[in-house]
């Protein structure tokens, strides 16, 4: 009968059973049972195969204690320490798991799976050589384990070994074969060792290995140019041209060799072909025009004309014409000419993200709002999800007057909204929304809009100010109104228009002495007075009992522009009214 485990101990089903069970356990402490007892390892096995079961069900304090009997019964039971370290793993034991991989490792040694993971073990301990010995028992036991060979070679690669390091990689060529990699890591050691003459001796037999791989040969030659050997170096580019003229990687070098030996005709020249070249690739000419403009960016003249050489060819993307249009930006260039590069990168790549973006940009500063309109309808189907493209044609169609337009842009712009998209520009598309349709009189719409707007960055400022003032206005929720206007003279204390708002919120919830010192500040902040805040102070002052000063900001108001029928009411009646 299978006994039931628990963690806190074992309840047997029998009595009997549990009396034995210490029975044994009480022996095996005493050493009266000897190590080849058939009881013990047959018992312990039952344990381990037992402790398997419950963890397979999930009942590990069960398992855990089963092997704790296991390991009591039969000491010599590699599995049963194996299986151990993952508990004293979770307990973060450390002594513990170390004790038990070192003793699954040693009880076990043909079990390359123990071996690991005590090599494993060290490596997080730093104890890189135990982990070194490890694996290199592990590698004796299986000479074919190349990934064994290169965890051995990082390990000596962290004392800085460079002999044992070779010594791998040998091992590395006669279980591979040589190759490229090998070779180039051999080289890098010799760098390191300063064994110049070793270094060149494995390029040399590489190049020999594979003739038909021609950028080995230029490998080569860059070895001897940046080791001083320009002469050696040419031969090599040369026999490389020779055989193929249209060996990039050659030409390159070529460059680099005349560069060396300032021979700047030679190196022009060469450039020149490169960048005329329809068979040099695209990423190559931005290399060699980064590179000029790196080396002596003030050189403008030779630089753009370096650029209209490459720009004669078709283009297989927009980043040459982009890279032409940021080094123009640099130098302060004509802005009518850098517009015109964006357009020609659109035209190549429709749906550049940054061409379109700074052309609008530019255009924007232009106040041409038909063209912004213009480069942003295609930009909506190449771009849909891009917020900006929305915001800016939006923007158009308000500036204009086109308000309904700028409405329903902003919509088709809020259905792309998702959890990515920028908070500021979400926030600004809901406010200005909000702004429009409060002026269509779709006040529950705009309210709507703001919350939106709110929800996405609480600190807009420009948002708390319109909300409150409309909230003020329809006398509706001045409470809110009266905490979210706040919240905007803490941010700006200087804002006229901000001070105004509160001012105003303050007089409709009749809390004059206060609204009368908020709309002073507001007067004060200001050099170009409305005619609505003088009208506002009038208003407060009337109300807070200080009529002849109400006339006087009322008669203000009235000469500022002010020619409302109710203004003129309260001027006549010497009082407030209402509208």
């Amino acid at each position: 009968m299978a006994c039931k485990l628990t963690y806190h101990g074992i309840k047997c089903c029998m009595a009997t059973f549990f009396v034995m069970l210490c029975a044994v356990h009480v022996c095996a402490q005493q050493a009266s049972l000897p190590q080849n007892s058939t009881l013990e390892p047959r018992s312990a096995n039952y344990f381990f195969l037992e402790a398997v079961r419950q963890q397979d069900q999930g009942n590990f304090a069960a398992a855990f204690d089963l092997l704790q009997l296991a390991k009591v019964l039969n000491p010599q039971a590699a599995e049963v320490y194996s299986m151990l370290t993952g508990y004293y793993a979770d307990l973060k034991d450390e002594a513990a798991m170390r004790f038990c991989l070192e003793k699954a490792a040693a009880l076990s040694p043909d079990n390359d799976t123990y071996q690991e993971r005590l090599a494993q073990f060290l490596i997080t301990q730093k104890e890189y050589d135990k982990a070194i010995a490890a694996y290199e028992r592990l590698y004796s036991a299986h000479r074919n384990r190349d990934d064994v060979l290169k965890l051995l070679f990082r390990l000596y690669a962290t004392k800085n070994d460079f002999e044992k390091m070779l010594e791998v990689l040998d091992r590395m060529e006669v279980l591979e074969g040589s190759n490229e990699q090998i070779t180039l890591t051999k080289m890098q050691i010799y760098e390191q060792q300063g064994a110049k003459s070793k270094v060149l001796r494995e390029l040399k037999d590489l190049a020999a290995k594979h003739p038909n791989d021609l950028n080995l040969r230029v490998m080569l030659g860059n070895w001897l140019l940046q080791n001083e050997q320009p002469e050696a170096a040419f031969k090599e580019y040369k026999a490389v041209l020779r055989e193929e003229p249209d060996n990039e990687m050659a030409q390159m070098s070529m460059l680099d060799y005349y560069r060396t030996k300032e021979q700047k005709e030679k190196a022009e020249d060469l450039l020149l072909k490169l960048l005329r070249s329809k068979k040099t690739e695209s990423s190559t000419k931005l290399t060699l025009l980064r590179q000029v403009i790196q080396e002596n960016p003030a050189d403008s003249i030779n630089i753009m004309r370096y650029f209209d050489e490459t720009l004669k060819l078709p283009q297989e993307n927009a980043d040459m014409v982009m890279l032409k249009a940021d080094y123009m930006l640099l130098q302060k260039m004509d802005s009518v000419s850098i517009n015109a590069l964006y357009e020609r990168a659109l035209e190549i790549e429709p749906d550049h993200v940054r061409a379109r973006y700074n052309l609008l940009q530019n255009t924007w500063n232009q106040q041409d709002y038909d063209k912004v309109i213009a480069y942003c309808r295609p930009a909506q189907q190449y771009n849909p999800t891009e917020m900006l493209f929305y915001y800016f044609q939006g923007l158009a169609h308000f500036q204009k007057g086109e308000k309904d337009e700028a409405l329903e842009t902003f919509q088709k712009g809020v259905s792309q909204i998702n959890s990515e998209s920028n908070p500021e520009i979400v926030s600004d598309f809901y406010v200005i929304m909000g702004d429009i349709l409060h002026e269509k009189g779709r006040d529950a719409e705009a309210f709507a809009a703001y919350d939106s707007c709110l929800q996405w960055k609480p600190d807009n400022i420009g948002c708390l100010n319109n909300y409150a003032y409309y909230l003020s206005e329809m006398g509706k929720d001045l409470n809110k109104a009266e905490q979210m206007s706040y919240k905007t003279i803490k941010d700006q204390p200087d804002n006229s228009t901000y001070l105004d708002t509160y001012a105003w919120i303050l007089f409709r919830q009749k809390r004059y002495e206060e609204a009368k010192i908020y709309i002073d500040q507001a007067i004060k902040n200001d050099t170009t007075l409305s005619n609505v805040v003088i009208e506002h102070a009038g208003d407060i002052y009337a109300m807070a009992g200080d009529m002849e000063k109400a006339l006087e900001f009322w008669q203000r108001a009235v000469r500022e522009g002010n020619d409302s029928a109710v203004l003129q009411r309260k001027i006549k009646l010497k009082k407030y009214i209402e509208e």
